[in-house]
C-alpha cells in the first residue's frame, strides 16, 4: 500500500529544485576557479608563511618538524653580524650595478636605432638580441667558459691580436688573462655575461614603448628644425619614462636575486668562487650545505627587505622627477 505525497509538498518540490539549481549556478564559478586558489595556497602561500615562521626558528630538515626550536630574532642578528653575508651582499650590489646600468644605457639608444633603421627585418634583429635571454644557463656557461679560457679562449686571442697593432697596441695586455681564475677579473667577466644575457630583454621592452609614441611629435619637431639628437633627448626619452621605470624596477629585482649566472659559470671548487658569491647563492649554501634553514630563511627575508627598499627609492626618484617636470610645464 502506497501513500501519496500531500498537495503542499508536491507544490513545494519544484521550488526546492529551482533553489538547488540556482545555488549550483551561484557556486559554479567558484568551483571552476578553485584549482588555482588551491594550488596557490599549497605551493605559494604556505611556503611563504612557513619561511617567515622558519626564520624565527633553528631547524635542521633532517631532524623533522618537531625538532624546531624558537629563537626569535637570533637568526636575523646572526645574519647581520656574519661577515660572509655582508660580503655576499657587497658582491650582489657590485654585480647588480656593473651589469644593470649598462643594460639600459645600451638598450635605449640601440632600441631607438633599430626602430628607426630597420623596417622589414626588425623582427629578425630583435630575435637575435632576444635569443640569449631564452638560452639555457648551462649552454651559456659552456660557451663563456670556452671564450674566457686562459689558454685557448677567443677573448685572449683577440686581446693579443690588438696588442700587436701599432700605436694602440700598448693599451691591450700582451699576456693571456685568467678571466675565471683571478679574483680581479672574475667579477667583470660575470657582469658581462649578465649584461649580454639580459640586454635583449630590455631591448624588447623599449622597442615596444617606441612603437606607441605618436609620429606626429617627430614630424612637428622636424618641421621646427630639431635634429635627430634633439628629438631623442626631448621626445623619445620623456615618452619612454614609464617604460624606463618598469625596466629599471625589473632589473633591480632581478639583479639583486642573481643566482644562475655566477653559480653555473664559476665552479664551486674554484678558489675565486667567493668573489662572485651573491646573497642568493649564500642562502642556498646556508640551507643545503650547512643545513641551517632558519638562518637561510632569515637571510632571504633580509634580501626581500633590501629589494623592497631599493624599489621604493627607485619609485620615489621617478615620481619626484615627474612632479618636477609637471611644475616646469605649468
Amino acid at each position: 500500500m502506497t501513500t501519496s505525497m500531500p498537495c503542499t509538498e508536491r507544490a513545494a518540490a519544484p521550488a526546492r529544485r529551482a533553489r538547488k539549481r540556482y545555488n549550483m549556478k551561484q557556486w559554479a564559478p567558484y568551483i571552476f576557479i578553485s584549482p588555482f586558489f588551491i594550488l596557490f595556497a599549497v605551493f605559494s602561500l604556505f611556503p611563504l608563511l612557513f619561511s617567515i615562521y622558519l626564520s624565527f626558528n633553528q631547524w635542521e630538515a633532517a631532524s623533522g618538524v618537531e625538532a624546531m626550536q624558537w629563537v626569535g630574532l637570533d637568526n636575523y642578528k646572526y645574519a647581520l653580524s656574519d661577515p660572509w653575508f655582508l660580503r655576499s651582499l657587497g658582491n650582489t650590489l657590485w654585480l647588480a650595478l656593473a651589469s644593470g646600468v649598462p643594460q639600459h644605457l645600451v638598450a635605449i639608444p640601440l632600441a631607438a636605432f633599430i626602430h628607426n633603421s630597420f623596417k622589414r627585418s626588425r623582427n629578425l634583429v630583435i630575435g637575435i638580441y632576444f635569443l640569449p635571454f631564452i638560452t639555457s644557463s648551462v649552454a651559456i656557461a659552456m660557451v663563456f667558459n670556452t671564450l674566457f679560457s686562459r689558454d685557448y679562449g677567443q677573448i685572449n686571442v683577440l686581446l693579443q691580436w690588438c696588442a700587436s697593432l701599432p700605436l694602440v697596441g700598448g693599451l691591450f695586455p700582451s699576456e693571456s688573462i685568467d678571466w675565471l681564475g683571478s679574483s680581479l677579473f672574475i667579477k667583470p667577466a660575470v657582469a658581462f655575461v649578465i649584461f649580454w644575457r639580459y640586454l635583449g630583454w630590455n631591448l624588447v621592452l623599449y622597442l615596444s614603448a617606441l612603437q606607441v609614441i605618436p609620429k606626429d611629435l617627430y614630424e612637428a619637431a622636424t618641421i621646427d628644425g630639431a635634429s635627430k639628437r634633439q628629438q631623442f633627448w626631448y621626445i623619445t626619452l620623456p615618452q619612454l619614462r614609464p617604460m624606463i621605470y618598469l625596466a629599471v624596477t625589473l632589473t633591480i629585482m632581478g639583479n639583486l636575486q642573481l643566482f644562475e649566472e655566477p653559480f653555473v659559470l664559476v665552479a664551486e671548487s674554484s678558489g675565486v668562487s667567493q668573489s662572485v658569491m651573491t646573497t642568493a647563492i649564500f642562502v642556498y649554501k646556508t640551507a643545503f650545505s650547512s643545513g641551517d634553514f632558519g638562518t637561510a630563511s632569515a637571510i632571504s627575508w633580509l634580501l626581500f627587505l633590501i629589494i623592497a627598499s631599493t624599489t621604493w627609492v627607485n619609485n620615489r626618484i621617478f615620481s619626484r622627477n615627474e612632479r618636477h617636470e609637471r611644475k616646469e610645464a605649468k
